[in-house]
Order: structure tokens, then C-alpha cells, then sequence
């Protein structure tokens, strides 16, 4: 039980710290739009960029859900060895398996992530950065 709650721990880390290098992409292809429009760059060029970046973060999102396979295997044995002590839900290392089962089915989920994308925290610097390419690409 004590290894699998270390390597819980570990991966669960490893899989926010995906998280934040996810982020930094996101920022990075700011950070290369602004140049990109400093230096009079075509803006075919920086929308291309821009999909080199997307896809580089559907890359390393892929490495971060390969990660959480395993946190919800190691979650499941967690859980069965809490069985006898505990009920279920309250079994501690359980995270991703308890999002798992909350999770909505396709229709639901892209509801989920059309709602979560309308967030002026989530959406305004995408929205920006559209306008901005397009306003780049048309001129």
C-alpha cells in the first residue's frame, strides 16, 4: 500500500506539472504572436506557428494522459485494498477515479468544455489572439 500511495503521489505531481507546461505553450504562443506582429511577420506564418504550438500542447497533453492511466489504475488498487477499512468513497487516492466517474458522456462533455471555454478567464486571451491573427492574416 505504501508504494502505491509514493507512486501516486509522484505521478499525480508529474500530472499537474503537465498542467503547467501546458500553460507556459499557451503563453509562449502569445509571447510568439506579439513578436510575430512587432516584426511585420505574414500572418499565414504566425497562424502557422500558432498551429505547430496547439498541436506541440496536444502532444504534451497526450504524455499527461498517458499519466492518468495509470494514476486510475493505481487508484483502483488503492481502493480495493481501503474496501475492508473504509467506504469506497471515502478511500483516500482517489482523485482522478472520482472526476472519472463524474464525468459527463460526449454531448455532456463538450457542454462542459463550451461552458468552461465562455469563461472570461479562459476565453480572453484565445479570443485575442483569433482577432488578432485573423485582423494579421487579412491585411
Amino acid at each position: 500500500m505504501k508504494e502505491l500511495s509514493q507512486e501516486w503521489c509522484v505521478l499525480q505531481n508529474q500530472y499537474d506539472q503537465f498542467e503547467k507546461y501546458a500553460l507556459l505553450i499557451k503563453l509562449f504562443s502569445i509571447v510568439i504572436l506579439l513578436l510575430g506582429l512587432a516584426f511585420a511577420i505574414a500572418g499565414m506564418v504566425l497562424i502557422a506557428l500558432m498551429l505547430v504550438l496547439w498541436a506541440q500542447e496536444a502532444i504534451w497533453k497526450t504524455f499527461q494522459s498517458r499519466t492518468e492511466e495509470r494514476l486510475l489504475v493505481l487508484e483502483h488498487e488503492i481502493a480495493k485494498e481501503h474496501e475492508a477499512e473504509v467506504h469506497k468513497s471515502l478511500a483516500a487516492f482517489q482523485l482522478n477515479s472520482e472526476f472519472l466517474t463524474h464525468r459527463a458522456n460526449t454531448i455532456g462533455l463538450f457542454k462542459e468544455y463550451a461552458q468552461q471555454a465562455m469563461r472570461p478567464t479562459v476565453a480572453f486571451p484565445h479570443v485575442v489572439l483569433l482577432i488578432v491573427a485573423i485582423i494579421s492574416f487579412m491585411s
